[in-house]
């Protein structure tokens, strides 16, 4: 890989699990869901968000992985 490319999957990688733990761990979320009338998917956001942030951190490991094997 090159540099850019490890540039922006550290970037999508960092900004997905912020993006996730945001929703996973403050009411935003539930606010914006609850405000269009989805309420009712709220139960089962649990499937969809804590396998999206296992995913989005394992990504930035592998993307500061990458930078640190390119270094050396």
């Amino acid at each position: 890989m090159t540099e850019k490319t490890d540039g922006k999957l550290l970037a999508t990688g960092i900004v997905g699990a912020l993006i996730t733990a945001l929703c996973c761990f403050t009411p935003v979320l539930a606010v914006l869901l609850g405000a269009i009338g989805l309420s009712s998917v709220l139960g089962w956001m649990d499937f969809v968000l804590f396998p999206a942030l296992a995913f989005f951190t394992a990504l930035t490991a592998y993307a500061v992985w990458q930078r640190r094997a390119r270094r050396i």
